[in-house]
């Protein structure tokens, strides 16, 4: 993978079972920092960064992140008391004709991965873009079929994800046409370990957008809790070290436009930045 930053380019080339050895092909003020970074994304894919330095150190770095991983992305619809709630009389109407018994996934494919402060692209044929602030379940062991009561021992640790899509009205079948265009799932900044979170149900999270609070939520309205989800989940499918389950987005996500800058904060896990811009200006 490479990471740019000013005069900086730095590549992390393949090595061994999954792990990345990065150098440096040119020196600048910030390369120590760049370094720094890369030698905490190069990790086998899936593996819980060693996170026990302050998250204060992290956000202290200022530049660009890669995605922390490079595994699927599930995204979760529905999981949220509130925006079940919202739908109101709509899920008992055709072609379900009542709420949805096991989890409404959908995947967030590649083209879709962003890093922490990479620019993303609001499309021409898109006014605004829906905030979809959500914590990301990292997995650190194959997970196929396990119980409720082991599953957390599956997670290898957790992330920040920005869930953007085109606002539409579409919920049982999520659309790929406006949930996966380039760069529709910033993901960071890094991967915290499982251990400095001690109860994934119970976070707050907070959406700024340029330096407004636009939305609180917690993790403790969910319809599955982690544990559940991932019990359900993998009830018919498997899971594997690198993948990002989603546990889904609160009601009411807010909007933002090109030019506009979006935070997501989410206590003991991270804050994500994305600066949207315009198409013309690609």
């Amino acid at each position: 993978m490479w990471l740019a930053c000013g005069a900086v380019r730095l590549r992390a080339a393949a090595a061994g079972a999954g792990w990345f050895a990065a150098r440096s092909s040119r020196v600048c003020r910030s390369g120590e920092r760049l370094l720094e970074v890369v030698e905490a994304l190069a990790r086998p894919q899936g593996s819980a960064l060693p996170l026990d330095a302050p998250l204060a150190h992290w956000a202290a770095l200022a530049v660009p992140f890669a995605p922390p991983t490079r595994g699927t992305v599930y995204g979760t619809l529905l999981n949220h008391v509130d925006a079940l709630a919202a739908l109101g009389d709509k899920v008992n109407a055709a072609p379900y004709k009542a709420p949805p018994r096991a989890p409404v996934l959908y995947i967030k494919p590649r083209n879709t991965l962003a890093g922490h402060r990479q620019p993303v692209v609001v499309p021409a044929d898109a006014t605004e873009l829906e905030i979809g602030a959500t914590l990301g379940v990292v997995i650190g062991a194959t997970a196929c079929n396990v119980g409720e009561a082991r599953a957390l021992e599956h997670v290898a640790g957790y992330t920040v994800v920005n869930d953007l899509c085109i606002p539409h009205e579409s919920v049982y079948r999520p659309s790929l046409r406006f949930r996966c265009r380039d760069g529709f799932c910033p993901i960071g900044p890094a991967i915290v370990a499982r251990k400095m979170v001690s109860d994934p149900n119970y976070l707050m999270i907070e959406i700024g957008v340029d330096g407004r609070v636009v939305q609180r939520v917690r993790t403790d309205r969910l319809v599955r809790p982690v544990a559940k989800l991932i019990a359900d989940v993998t009830e018919f499918m498997t899971l594997r070290a690198g993948d990002v389950l989603m546990i889904g987005v609160a009601a009411g996500a807010p909007r933002a436009r090109a030019g506009q800058r979006v935070t997501i904060v989410i206590e003991n896990v991270g804050t994500l930045e994305t600066p949207l811009v315009a198409a013309a200006s690609r």
